[in-house]
């Protein structure tokens, strides 16, 4: 991968960008669509597709990431890139939450497990999508705080619970699709099992200090799985109780 596209992946919020009023949100989403097509077709030959499905981009652009992030950030919340959240989390870049949906291959009928709630950006878009969307945040205070944005944006279909992802969520396994967003050093075993046959598993594997890449899990009938690496990615680490 040439390294303006992977700096592109890790960027940082450091450097100050122009702000706009609560009024631009619509326009400014649709903007981001379109930096996020740019960059599917930048990335095409390490994704192996040059666009997304148009229910995930519309799901993008449907859903209010401004409501997800601090007040101090609301004026970035549609810049293509990471922000922090608090307790040294981050809600993820929109071309990595549209590409990791994308990658999951959901449908309407689909019942998805995410570990890492953070700040429900991602439950929010895979709700767009899904019968049902299972979550778990292994910080109290980000679960409680997704929780109520999910909940007064009207997500009926989000549950949230505090609790060590690493571990999945026994209770409503087996899941059509489990996405991952943050990175473990390995694929927990636990996920692997309370996965669907056919179904996968989107997620960032690697230390903190090397290269991380997103892989994706599929589980085939007789339980057996494939691992294809995807592109580099930068994650906060999983961490347990």
């Amino acid at each position: 991968m040439n390294n303006k596209i992977f700096l592109s992946l890790l960027v940082l919020w450091c450097c100050p960008v122009s702000t706009f009023s609560q009024d631009d949100y619509p326009e400014r989403r649709d903007v981001l669509v379109e930096e996020i097509e740019a960059m599917v077709m930048e990335t095409r030959e390490y994704i192996g597709k040059d666009r997304l499905k148009g229910a995930v981009i519309e799901a993008i652009r449907n859903v209010p990431r401004h409501e997800f992030v601090p007040d101090l950030y609301k004026s970035y919340a549609y810049e293509n890139r990471p922000l922090p959240i608090g307790s040294r989390q981050t809600i993820s870049q929109p071309y990595i939450v549209a590409l990791m949906t994308d990658l999951a291959e959901v449908n309407s009928n689909s019942i998805v497990l995410e570990v890492g709630t953070g700040s429900g950006y991602q439950a929010a878009v895979l709700a767009e999508l899904v019968h049902h969307v299972y979550s778990i945040e292994i910080l109290d205070s980000l679960a409680q705080k997704a929780q109520r944005t999910l909940f007064n944006l009207g997500y009926e279909n989000i549950t949230v619970r505090s609790g060590d992802g690493y571990n999945g969520w026994q209770e409503h396994a087996p899941y059509d699709a489990i996405i991952v967003t943050a990175a473990p050093e390995e694929i927990p075993q636990p996920l692997i099992e309370q996965l669907k046959p056919g179904g996968k598993i989107v997620i960032p594997v690697g230390a903190q200090s090397r290269t991380q890449y997103l892989r994706v899990i599929t589980k085939n009938r007789s339980g057996d799985v494939e691992v294809k690496e995807i592109l580099p990615v930068g994650f906060v680490p999983l961490t347990r109780k």
